[in-house]
């Protein structure tokens, strides 16, 4: 992949990113939720300077990944399970087919 740079806003601060083509939509999208939050967070709290808000938009979105790692760490242990008594299943009735 060839990388490019676009130009992006965050807080009234311009950025200059050197990203993937493919990654484009996915920064221009996360830039875009990254300002929603902040001028959500604006409107409720008080404030001395976006260093504040984006503070509280970097807690909120490790917490939720954080939460998302331990749901999928859940989920794999679940599903290996799953396919230990369907592999023990399997190995039983291959063994009495003989």
């Amino acid at each position: 992949m060839e990388d490019f740079a676009i130009n992006v806003t965050i807080a009234n601060r311009k950025y200059r990113l050197s990203i993937e083509r493919d990654n484009e939509e996915f920064v221009r999208k996360a830039v875009k939720i990254i300002d929603d939050k902040l001028k959500e967070y604006s409107n409720v709290y008080s404030y001395k300077d976006y260093q504040d808000l984006l503070a509280m938009v970097a807690l909120e979105y490790t917490t939720l990944a954080i939460n998302y790692e331990e749901v999928i760490e859940n989920n794999h242990k679940k599903l290996e399970e799953k396919l230990v008594a369907i592999d023990s299943v399997l190995a039983e009735n291959d063994s009495s087919v003989l």
